[in-house]
């Protein structure tokens, strides 16, 4: 044992727990001091576990959320950075404190939420046994730059990861790309049908050929730039999945239900979230487990009873108002949101917190790239929209322009009266905050109404 790896293990469980005795999450500072003392410690760390990597831009929470549940279902011995750290400090901190002091790893597998952008410097030190591959969108510009910069940096990362089975989704043009640029024993997966009997109006992130340039053309389109593609100029074209939605019996405001088929044949899926990006999540899940040897029917079981991600679709009841918060990001999270609720037949409030923090993303233009007009459509189930976060007015005049009456937009810039409106509505209420304003709103629900911690 290198006395680096023991000062270093040593020295970020001693944080996590001053820490933690101040009421602080510590999910970041215990991976950065123990790196500041030994930079490849996670190398040393994650040496003899079962590793199972989820990156890509969307759903990248929720599906290690069901991969998770396959795994206490399964009984099985792993952690998971569930905290949403997802960067090197975090996913660090996470495999300290379930080492030793001696550096071994307490759990036989872990499971890993990555940041497209780390995954290229984690998969330097994290020998994943499987990595997942969600999808690929434009997302926080300022950060990430071009789409095909985040497309290169997962590439860098599925070449480092020489040792792992890649989970491609087989509709995103992007991601599926990837396949001629790997070794790795690949499986796609995909669905097979379109989601939406009617979509909202979104642009696509990838219109054109990665190879040639041409436009696609389309079968159909789940969402976003997803579906089954194909170039008419140089053939390049949707491969098909192993693993795939091929029915969507009922997506309502509660679940979905689904048939997955398999090799083996097809399984009835319940997913115990609403929306069409949840889909997805569902089937890449699945593939995840039945990739690591997991059993198919425990790993679909699984979709109907996990515990949703912190602030994705999570439901909460506060005094007597029932309340779903639901983290946006970027233009295709967004519009699938707004996909969902714009098919909501009760009355329903609206709650956007829009803030521009390095974490958010400092460039808000990507507001204007929103089907935010799709809610005229339940402008009669509409009670109000209440906005809130740093850049509060530019919010309130999107929804301006997006046709919302003025009378029913109402700007409230501190949290704490912003859930004492919102909680006095009898209507549900569906909040979208960028992720630093769902943190702060996450705590103080915590706080008032006694649920879990974010690090919980």
């Amino acid at each position: 044992m290198s006395i680096r790896v023991f000062l270093g293990v040593a020295a970020g469980k001693l944080s996590r727990h001053i820490m933690r005795l101040l009421g602080k999450g510590a999910s970041t500072l215990p991976g950065k001091i123990g790196l500041s003392f030994c930079p490849d410690l996670l190398a040393h760390l994650a040496k003899d576990v079962r590793c199972i990597v989820v990156t890509g831009t969307n759903g990248k929470t929720t599906t290690s959320r069901m991969i998770e549940q396959t795994l206490i279902d399964s009984n099985a011995s792993y952690f998971c950075n569930k905290s949403g750290a997802n960067m090197m400090n975090g996913i660090t901190t996470e495999f300290i404190m379930n080492s030793s002091l001696g550096g071994k790893a307490k759990k036989d597998f872990a499971l890993i939420e990555c940041d497209e952008a780390a995954f290229k410097y984690v998969s330097k030190q994290v020998d994943a046994e499987c990595v997942v591959a969600t999808n690929v969108f434009r997302d926080q510009l300022d950060r990430y730059g071009e789409i095909t910069h985040t497309l290169n940096n997962i590439k860098i990362g599925l070449q480092n990861s020489v040792n792992a089975t890649v989970c491609l989704n087989a509709d995103c043009s992007l991601t599926a790309s990837l396949k001629d640029e790997i070794d790795n024993p690949i499986v796609m997966y995909g669905v097979n049908l379109p989601i939406y009997k009617e979509h909202i109006k979104e642009s696509s992130d990838a219109p054109y050929c990665i190879h040639c340039k041409h436009e696609y053309e389309y079968e159909y389109i789940t969402f976003g730039h997803l579906g089954k593609y194909h170039c008419p100029n140089c053939g390049y074209s949707r491969p098909d999945p192993d693993i795939a939605v091929t029915d969507i019996y009922v997506s309502d405001a509660d679940h979905s239900e689904i048939g997955i088929t398999f090799e083996t044949g097809k399984y009835h899926a319940s997913v115990n979230l609403p929306g069409g990006y949840n889909i997805y999540n569902a089937v890449a899940a699945v593939t995840a487990a039945s990739v690591m040897g997991f059993d198919v029917k425990t790993s679909i079981d699984a979709l109907s009873t996990f515990e949703c991600g912190f602030g994705r679709m999570e439901k909460f009841m506060l005094d007597d108002t029932e309340t779903r918060m639901i983290l946006i990001k970027n233009p295709a999270g967004c519009n699938q949101v707004l996909n969902f609720l714009s098919n909501i037949n009760e009355k329903t409030l609206f709650v956007v917190c829009l803030n521009d923090n390095y974490a958010d993303g400092t460039d808000i233009s990507w507001i204007w790239d929103v089907d935010f007009e799709s809610l005229q459509r339940i402008e009669d189930n509409l009670t109000g929209v209440l906005v809130s976060g740093i850049r509060a007015d530019e919010m309130a005049m999107r929804f301006k322009y997006a046709g919302i009456p003025e009378e029913k937009i109402k700007v409230i810039k501190d949290y704490e009266k912003l859930i004492d409106e919102f909680t006095s509505q009898d209507a549900p209420v569906y909040i979208m905050p960028t992720y630093t304003a769902m943190m702060d709103l996450r705590a103080i629900v915590s706080k008032r109404f006694g649920y879990k911690n974010f690090w919980e």
